[in-house]
């Protein structure tokens, strides 16, 4: 918590550029619903993961490689498991009929829905953490701090990974997404119309007020995040602990450049068909972190390559070696 205490600044500038960001790019850039290219998808791309590492430029200035480095490690661990996040959406998407320029809105919305589960998740993740050191043994003459929490998270994370690793592509493919309790919460509480009103949430039939499906399949996306940050929170977790700040800063710019992300993979699925595999080794890498951090610390430098690598071999490999599926189309 000292990093919120003694640079004040920095929290400012975070808050200010997020907040004119999604002012912008609801209320200006994307007023009107619209189709978006690939080459308006690149572009903001390029934009948060410029914002995103010109923010870990400060971080670095003001506090110091080791936060930077965390910085990275959290975020680059956020992003590649948020890919695995935007595969589920394009079904979603899919099953729903959505047109496709509604997609942005459903996204933004979604993404903003996110902003406020992750700080739940992280900020009470880590007073619970704090919570649940255990008093300070020696093991074979050695002293240990273990952590109940972590080292829990660490067990499941390897579970994650090694099951992420032999899961069926099809699974998702034919999953009913109207059963989704997103779904069913947003049927529970509104008549809902079988047909789309533009990109309105809700619309009236015979004078009778009704939510429309794009209203349900928001609800849809914000259950899905909920589950992908089982795994993304415990994660990063593994990363900084005991600092929220950076968690979350790094949580944040990692899924609001997730909408530009989704509609160039959408396009250019086949560089990620190998990924799922890189997403196991990580998840496993990160709980193996954690269950051994009372023996040995991995710094957060040497996280960030042992990432960085992996997602860079996951990507090489996809083009390498592309599905059968897609070379005989």
């Amino acid at each position: 918590m000292d990093s919120l205490i003694n640079h004040p600044g920095i929290i400012a500038l975070f808050s200010v550029v997020v907040l004119i960001m999604l002012l912008l790019d609801l209320g200006i850039f994307n007023k009107n619903s619209h189709v978006v290219s690939n080459k308006e998808a690149l572009i903001w791309s390029v934009v948060w993961i410029s914002l995103s590492m010109g923010f870990s430029g400060v971080i670095y200035y003001f506090m110091g490689v080791e936060k930077f480095s965390q910085f990275q490690s959290a975020y680059w661990i956020e992003k590649a498991l948020s890919v695995d996040n935007l595969f589920v959406f394009i079904m979603v998407f899919g099953f729903f009929n959505v047109p496709k320029e509604n997609h942005h809105r459903v996204l933004f919305w979604g993404i903003i829905g996110a902003l406020l589960l992750r700080a739940i998740f992280i900020f009470s993740g880590v007073e619970l953490i704090k919570l649940t050191y255990l008093p300070v043994m020696s093991i074979f003459g050695r002293e240990m701090e273990i952590n109940v929490v972590l080292t829990l998270f660490g067990f499941f994370l390897v579970y994650a990974g090694i099951k992420s690793a032999f899961a069926e592509d099809d699974d998702d493919e034919e999953k009913d997404f109207s059963t989704s309790p997103g779904a069913r919460v947003i049927h529970r509480f509104f008549k809902v119309s079988k047909n789309y009103d533009k990109d309105h949430f809700f619309t009236v039939e015979n004078g009778i007020k009704m939510a429309t499906p794009m209203l349900v399949v928001v609800g849809v996306i914000e259950f899905t995040d909920l589950l992908f940050a089982v795994d993304s929170i415990p994660a990063i977790f593994a990363i900084a602990p005991d600092d929220p700040f950076i968690l979350y800063t790094s949580n944040i710019f990692a899924i609001l450049g997730l909408r530009s992300l989704y509609f160039l993979l959408a396009n250019f699925i086949h560089l990620f068909s190998k990924l799922k595999y890189g997403l196991a080794v990580i998840l496993a890498f990160i709980g193996v972190k954690m269950v051994i951090s009372p023996v040995y610390h991995i710094d957060s430098m040497h996280s960030l390559m042992v990432v960085g690598g992996v997602l860079v071999l996951s990507v090489l490999a996809s083009v390498i070696f592309p599905e059968k599926k897609e070379e005989e189309a």
